[in-house]
């Protein structure tokens, strides 16, 4: 019955959001099989029973989104929705009290901190596909798995000369509208360099190994380590290590400092709603 359901997810949620519905059941189905519980039958007091019994050894954000994957399930499913009970409500407020609604945020990759990384690039293949990520990551100010996504084919010439890259899907767009990104002659100058290495086909970003053979694609996850790498030789004594999403953090920095409205902000990066980038973002305007 599950595994039908999340089959039928497919084409309908991001690859990554499946991945997180399913580990966050399968995780609460090992809780209720030891209580001697059906998962998909749970009672509100069941479900506010597992919010209890993982608070010792899980964030708040963690938590959350179980929750919120396990009521999709439920709805999707064609059952009743029991996240929404006063049981678990109460149980989450309880647990918000005392584990707090905090989330970590990412460290920004600004402008000085893009100059720093910038520097340490190296003039071989791997070093100019570094340069391309973080301009590439900096500029669109898009997720790790959208950037990964990027092809040679989503460049483009706007009617007034600049270049664009087509966003062809995105978190906020699962059907697929698309959307034409601006970006600067640097970063147009190093896709056509990059061109020149990787007969101008297929994705930007690649993975290349240690021999220095340069592979189709370049994995999500792989950003995260790139950074921290580049922020290690750069010898850059942040708050804490680069990830994917410092280029959101740090490029909406950089446009508040500007005098952006947060408006256009939300909409260079693609949020729609107040994120918690955006109260962020409110936070430090204020101070």
């Amino acid at each position: 019955m599950i595994d039908d359901l999340f089959v039928q997810f497919e084409g309908a949620f991001a690859e990554n959001t499946i991945r997180a519905y399913r580990a966050d059941f399968n995780r609460f189905s090992r809780w209720s099989c030891e209580e001697g519980i059906d998962p998909l039958d749970a009672r509100p007091e069941d479900l506010a029973a597992y919010i209890k019994w993982r608070m010792p050894t899980s964030s708040s954000g963690s938590i959350e989104r179980a929750v919120a994957g396990l009521g999709t399930i439920y709805r999707l499913s064609d059952r009743a929705d029991i996240t929404k009970t006063s049981a678990v409500v109460l149980a989450m407020k309880s647990m918000y009290r005392q584990k707090r609604r905090v989330q970590k945020q990412a460290i920004p990759l600004t402008r000085d901190v893009l100059s720093a990384l910038l520097g340490v690039c190296g003039a071989d293949d791997r070093g100019l596909r570094d340069a391309l990520m973080l301009r590439l990551g900096y500029e669109t100010m898009r997720r790790r798995s959208e950037l990964c996504r990027f092809k040679f084919d989503d460049l483009e010439k706007l009617p007034n000369g600049r270049a664009a890259l087509q966003l062809r899907f995105s978190k906020t767009d699962q059907l697929g509208r698309g959307k034409l990104i601006a970006i600067s002659e640097d970063l147009l100058a190093l896709i056509e360099a990059w061109s020149g290495r990787t007969r101008g086909n297929g994705y930007l970003l690649r993975r290349i190994s240690r021999e220095g053979d340069i592979g189709a694609s370049l994995a999500p996850s792989s950003l995260n380590r790139r950074l921290q790498k580049l922020q290690a030789l750069a010898g850059l004594e942040l708050e804490g290590r680069l990830t994917g999403h410092s280029f959101r953090v740090g490029a909406a920095l950089d446009l508040l400092e500007d005098g952006e409205s947060l408006a256009k902000i939300m909409l260079r990066g693609g949020w729609q709603a107040e994120s918690t980038v955006i109260k962020y973002l409110r936070a430090w305007q204020a101070a």
